[in-house]
């Protein structure tokens, strides 16, 4: 290791130390990866592993279409909730 030159590792630790874990995974942007895998496993599972278009244009319109119809999936199975006003019994 250079003089003056940490390596990525030694400033996480750094940041773990001054804010914690939680504030450490939270200004890392630690998360995102997995939620990023986790969708497109989800794509790859419903649309197929992979693009059948050969043109640009046509893989971009293949893709617009796959998402759309993935986001209707998912709110279709989201729930709707409605926040009911506290009663004091």
């Amino acid at each position: 290791m250079q003089g003056t030159t940490r390596r990525s590792a030694d400033k996480h630790i750094a940041s773990i130390a001054a804010h914690g874990r939680l504030g450490w995974q939270k200004e890392s942007g630690y998360g995102r990866r997995a939620l990023v895998e986790t969708a497109m496993g989800r794509y790859k599972a419903i649309i197929g592993p992979r693009l059948r278009a050969r043109s640009l244009s046509g893989q971009r319109a293949e893709t617009a279409v796959g998402v759309a119809v993935l986001n209707r999936m998912l709110n279709a199975g989201r729930p709707n909730s409605v926040r009911r006003p506290h009663s004091a019994s």
